[in-house]
């Protein structure tokens, strides 16, 4: 009990009638571009996790490495 091609199609020709290619096209350039940012954002973060937790520096009060704890 899925939406078949047929339906999926005519949902697809509704919209490209109600909002244009254009719109379209925009749309997805813009959310091409927030994916990208938000990987590269993402990725960002991760490294300055490693670069932290390589030199045992806390992060917002998260301690990354117990390397310089006293027993």
């Amino acid at each position: 009990m899925g939406i078949s091609v047929t339906q999926l199609l005519i949902v697809l020709a509704i919209i490209m009638i109600v909002f244009g290619t254009k719109r379209l096209r925009n749309l997805g350039s813009d959310l091409g571009g927030a994916i990208k940012s938000f990987r590269a954002a993402v990725k960002e973060g991760s490294d300055e996790q490693k670069v932290a937790e390589e030199k045992g520096i806390t992060i917002d009060g998260e301690v990354t490495s117990k390397k310089n704890e006293e027993v």
